[in-house]
C-alpha cells in the first residue's frame, strides 16, 4: 500500500509539473521596446522620469517597479483629476502601449544621491510582472524638456 500512495503521489507530482512547464512555454512573455527616455535635470533633491514601453504582443504586463543608483526611493504615479497619486504598478496593454509623459503619469526618483546635469545618463532598471528586467540609459534634459507628442 505504502509503494502505491508513493507511486501516485510521484505521478501526480509529474503531472503537476509537466502541467505547468506546459502553460509557461505556450504563454509567450511579452516583447516590450522602450523608447523616449528623458528625465529633466533635477532643481531639487527629487526628479521625474519619462518614457514610453510598446507592447508588441498579444500577452498584456505591467510596470512593476524602477531601480537606479541613484535613488533607492523611486515611485511610479499617475495623474488623475489634477492630482497626482502613487501607483504599485502601471498596465501595458496587449498589443499597446505605455506612455509616461509630463502632466501625466511617470516615474518619482526621490532624495538623490547625486544631481545628474543636462547631457550625462542616468542607468535605470525596469521591472515587469511577467517579461525580464529591461536596462536603460536616460538622458538628462534641461529642466523644462517636454518633447512634442505625436
Amino acid at each position: 500500500m505504502t509503494r502505491r500512495t508513493t507511486a501516485l503521489s510521484a505521478a501526480v507530482a509529474l503531472a503537476a509539473a509537466l502541467a505547468l512547464t506546459g502553460c509557461s512555454s505556450s504563454e509567450s512573455k511579452p516583447d516590450l521596446e522602450v523608447s523616449g527616455a528623458f528625465m529633466p535635470q533635477p532643481v531639487m533633491d527629487m526628479a521625474g522620469g519619462f518614457l514610453t514601453i510598446k507592447n508588441d504582443s498579444g500577452t498584456a504586463d505591467k510596470l512593476t517597479s524602477v531601480t537606479s543608483p541613484l535613488s533607492d526611493d523611486i515611485t511610479m504615479h499617475e495623474t488623475k483629476n489634477q492630482k497626482m497619486q502613487q501607483v504599485k504598478a502601471f498596465d501595458i496593454p496587449a498589443n499597446g502601449e505605455l506612455s509616461l509623459t509630463r502632466g501625466g503619469s511617470h516615474i518619482m526618483f526621490m532624495e538623490l544621491k547625486k544631481t545628474p546635469k543636462q547631457g550625462e545618463k542616468v542607468s535605470i532598471e525596469l521591472h515587469f510582472e511577467k517579461s525580464d528586467p529591461i536596462k536603460v540609459d536616460v538622458p538628462v534634459e534641461a529642466p523644462n524638456h517636454n518633447p512634442q507628442q505625436h
